[in-house]
């Protein structure tokens, strides 16, 4: 898809259910691949992420079926442990099957790992914990080969709790010989998640949530079905949205436990909820509050993948608001586009000030990067006149169908 024209200035109203999240499909999609049999994943979302990693399994040998939002994954007939660089350079989680190749199959080969370009991401925290557990990697050419004749736990103590080092950890300890904690662990759901998922197939993790996660490596998994949770940042970028135009929404199958930090800000802004179990109703101001400051935060604070949404928001807010990011260190590459809409922003390092104004205007602005994509679409529902959106795909490696979505709420959205 090339080009998303939204035409502003319509509130929002109606009701969305959630996909699954993109953030745990793609590490639970790398440890199918530990079972040499069947996994089956429902609620999974179509979104490209989810089909790049769906290509790479098929070219390591497996068998993948989508029926319906359900795919069925036979990873009994592996051959192949050398990732391509046509999917590998597509997305940043490509890196996660390090550990689960390793685990399984002892080796394992791919290009360094491309995706969003909202920073410099090392992956030197992936590779010095992979080498404690007997892994030797090497990079000949931009390629990473791995081998480990014996994988084994061990103590690992990350110096950031990074969610895809936790991950890539996890993924080559659960068919380890012996135990591997990890000390800072990341916190997020999303790992939460991978543990629950290999726990379901066998697996014997304790800790997952809290800042050590313990792995006691077992010989096999088993055959499984899991259904996958809603997806957390797609349920704030919706809210973000109608933070945005205004009017009142609501949101089914909402993982709500997760997101206490989205809705602090979202109320600070002026914002009224109703909150049920798995339920969000909420009522935005005709025009938000502005905010003294917000950082992001590993969970439970506010999420980074949430940074460039409320900073489209707070461009029409009541005031000046502060964003402090304190993840990736380019996240600030919409400002450009949102400046061309009439906004008022400055920038030095990792700090962002916004000056609020009483309206956007539509023009043509361009998708870098795909949460900063969705959070042109959020200023362009917010905006007077017609916004377009060029290099759309960005957008459409984490959401399924943001332009239905925004439809069914009422906004005017065409697609070419």
């Amino acid at each position: 898809m090339g080009d998303i024209t939204v035409r502003g200035g319509i509130p929002l109203h109606g009701k969305l259910y959630v996909q699954g999240s993109k953030n745990a499909a793609l590490p639970i999609l790398a440890a199918a691949i530990l079972h040499d049999g069947i996994s089956v994943i429902h609620n999974c979302p179509h979104i490209l992420d989810v089909e790049n990693t769906v290509q790479i399994l098929l070219e390591m040998g497996c068998s993948v079926e989508w029926h319906g939002s359900s795919l069925k994954i036979f990873a009994g007939t592996i051959q192949n442990t050398e990732i391509s660089s046509e999917y590998a350079a597509q997305m940043r989680s490509s890196v996660i099957f390090l550990g689960s190749l390793l685990g399984r199959m002892g080796n394992a080969a791919l290009p360094l790992p491309g995706g969003c370009t909202i920073g410099k991401r090392p992956i030197d925290l992936h590779l010095d914990s992979l080498k404690r557990m007997g892994a030797r990697i090497e990079e000949e050419k931009e390629i990473l080969f791995a081998e480990a004749q014996n994988i084994h736990g061990a103590d690992i103590r990350l110096r950031f709790p990074s969610v895809g080092t936790t991950e890539n950890i996890i993924l080559a300890a659960v068919l380890a010989e012996g135990t591997t904690r990890i000390f800072n662990a990341a916190k997020e759901p999303e790992i939460i998640e991978l543990c629950r998922f290999l726990k379901e197939k066998g697996a014997d993790i304790r800790g997952e949530g809290t800042a050590c996660i313990v792995i006691e490596g077992v010989k096999k998994l088993k055959d499984s079905e899991f259904v996958l949770m809603s997806d957390r940042i797609v349920a704030g970028t919706y809210l973000m949205a109608c933070m945005s135009a205004g009017g009142m929404i609501s949101l089914e199958r909402a993982p709500v436990c997760q997101m206490a930090a989205q809705f602090k800000i979202l109320e600070s802004m002026g914002a009224q909820l109703q909150i049920e179990k798995d339920k969000i109703v909420m009522s935005a101001p005709e025009r938000p509050r502005a905010l003294r400051a917000v950082a992001t935060q590993p969970y439970p604070g506010f999420p980074t993948d949430l940074q460039s949404q409320l900073l489209a928001v707070l461009c029409r807010a009541r005031g000046k608001s502060r964003i402090i990011e304190n993840i990736f260190e380019d996240r600030y590459q919409i400002v450009p586009q949102l400046k061309k809409m009439g906004a008022q922003i400055d920038t030095a390092g990792q700090e962002a000030w916004i000056t609020g104004t009483q309206c956007l205007h539509g023009t043509e602005v361009r998708a870098c990067e795909l949460r900063g994509g969705a959070a042109l679409m959020i200023a362009g529902v917010g905006a007077a006149g017609k916004t377009t959106v060029k290099d759309s795909h960005f957008i459409f490696r984490g959401y399924e169908d943001i332009c239905g979505d925004l439809r069914n709420l009422g906004a005017v959205i065409e697609t070419n």
